[in-house]
């Protein structure tokens, strides 16, 4: 895991411009265009439970680096269980004294995919079924102050033995296989302004990392017993 005194360290060594505006542009991006980065890890729980604690988007501002504040704001229509799954929801991420808030639209398959998106991003879950139930619950799209668009995917699937990994950090062992699951997190996202990717070189890579871990950390203080 990266700790985040270490890359307050290394921020204190860059140079950036004199921000007038209170905006975390520098945290995300590292050229101009459209931009995409991914992390996964094999963790010894079941997926439902998994499933659980990423759809529970309200509790992200107590874990997930850099989040400050998170409410769902709207739910879909109860699903065959009886469940009402977040829909929307307003978030705020902040880095030292600077800060941003956006709204995302939450798509969700439940059991295996939470899909947020902000500004532009279309969704890649199509035919959703909790749409059909809500197909007006969405919010009209906004362009976002930073990101043109923002898309973030956590998928959890069963882990099967021919799922390989390329690193042994992704793997964490587990007597029981039917008990470990595969999680992958995906984030694609650009900017509204080509200075802030710039600004951001050093760090892009090192955020969907540190996410993943927090989110590893989380399963494990809940769900180790």
């Amino acid at each position: 895991m990266i700790p985040v005194t270490k890359i307050i360290r290394s921020c204190r060594s860059c140079k950036f411009i004199t921000q007038t505006q209170r905006d975390l542009s520098f945290l995300f991006g590292s050229n101009n265009g459209a931009q995409s980065y991914s992390a996964k890890r094999i963790l010894p729980y079941e997926s439902t439970r998994l499933y659980e604690l990423i759809s529970d988007i309200d509790s992200y501002s107590s874990f997930v680096p850099f989040c400050k504040h998170s409410k769902v704001t709207k739910q879909y229509s109860p699903d065959n269980d009886g469940i009402r799954w977040p829909a929307e929801a307003d978030l705020t991420i902040g880095w030292m004294t600077l800060e941003e808030s956006f709204t995302s639209r939450i798509y969700c398959e439940p059991g295996s995919v939470v899909e947020a998106l902000s500004g532009e991003a279309e969704t890649s879950l199509k035919n959703n079924k909790l749409l059909l139930r809500s197909p007006n619950i969405h919010s009209p799209e906004k362009s976002a102050s930073v990101f043109q668009f923002l898309r973030t995917k956590w998928t959890v699937t069963p882990f099967q033995k021919s799922v390989t990994t390329t690193t042994s950090q992704e793997v964490i062992q587990h007597n029981n296989i039917k008990d470990q699951t595969q999680v992958n997190l995906d984030i694609e996202f650009k900017f509204t302004n080509p200075i802030y990717a710039s600004m951001s070189e050093s760090f892009t890579p090192k955020i969907v990392g540190i996410m993943i871990e927090a989110f590893q950390k989380r399963a494990y203080d809940h769900l180790r017993n």
